[in-house]
């Protein structure tokens, strides 16, 4: 297991208020842009929030909850922790890490994707584009049902409705927080027809809850990706899309691929790429074991929010 307080030397409380101050390093390049800007542009009000120049959510540790305030800077991400118990500064640091794909390798990543003349000029554009990720798997693969045919507007305001309905509150004393993603456990007590949607996707996430909260589908770090994605699968109203959007952010898998995502298609169009399902896949073999990343760079060739860091 990883190390995270061994990695990060430099813990400082700040004055008087119990928040610590460290900062995360990873190698070089990262393309903060598509990062920061993907996590701000489906940033879910009263969990998530871009304030002052930095990505803030709230956390749930294994001895109590936190607030963290990510920046990126040059060379590290400032990393600004307020924890219920000290204890839980470890955990934390390695999911922001993990949320930010801090530990992946972009030499070797773009070295593979630069090789397709396709990919080139989109590697060296904004090399480092890392895959943003999720400090909870489970919240990730219900947003992902949320997010299923709408757009990013609609998935964050159905999400935020969970929120106040089911999420636990919190105090935010450095920003707008308010609640803690609700768990599987919490939302399994919903009343879909409360629930703004339609009644396919209400199924598909009364499914996908009961399924979670029961242990049938596990998604926690280190689970079986192949069992996973299977069990995933065979939920009702889950198709290929949800899957691997699930399987890229909340298992981390470097090899998953999205050739129905509409942003993908507009991308492959206007690099020249084909554009029907099994020929993009087909093309997109050259891509492996790196297609998660692949598909970040073809995203970011669009003109779209999550492309680009918030105005000050």
């Amino acid at each position: 297991m990883r190390d995270d307080a061994e990695r990060v030397p430099d813990r400082r409380p700040q004055d008087g208020t119990g928040v610590l101050s460290t900062m995360l390093p990873f190698q070089a390049p990262l393309c903060a842009e598509g990062l920061f800007g993907h996590l701000a542009a489906t940033a879910v009000p009263g969990v998530e929030e871009w304030r002052d120049g930095a990505y803030r959510r709230t956390l749930r540790l294994p001895h109590g909850h936190g607030v963290v305030a990510l920046r990126p800077l040059t060379g590290h991400v400032g990393c600004l922790l307020d924890l219920t118990d000290p204890r839980d500064l470890p955990a934390a640091i390695g999911l922001c890490r993990d949320l930010l794909d801090l530990d992946a390798d972009p030499a070797t990543v773009d070295g593979l994707l630069a090789e397709d003349p396709v990919l080139a000029p989109l590697v060296a554009a904004a090399p480092g584009r890392r895959v943003p990720r999720t400090v909870d798997p489970a919240e990730l693969a219900v947003r992902a049902v949320l997010g299923q045919q709408v757009s990013t507007a609609a998935a964050r305001t159905h999400a935020a409705r969970l929120v106040v309905a089911h999420g636990e509150p919190i105090s935010d004393r450095g920003g707008g927080l308010t609640h803690l993603f609700p768990t599987p456990a919490a939302l399994s007590l919903l009343d879909p027809s409360a629930l703004a949607l339609p009644r396919a996707r209400r199924a598909t996430l009364v499914g996908l809850v009961s399924a979670l909260a029961s242990g049938e589908i596990d998604l926690r770090p280190g689970c079986d990706r192949r069992r996973a994605r299977a069990r995933l699968s065979a939920l009702p109203g889950f198709g290929p899309w949800t899957v691997e959007t699930i399987a890229m952010r909340a298992l981390g898998d470097p090899d998953a691929f999205l050739p129905t995502d509409l942003g993908v298609r507009a991308a492959a169009l206007r690099a020249g790429l084909p554009v029907t399902t099994a020929a993009l896949t087909g093309r997109a073999a050259a891509w492996r074991p790196w297609r998660s990343y692949a598909v970040q760079y073809l995203w970011g060739s669009g003109d779209h929010a999550v492309n680009r860091l918030p105005a000050p």
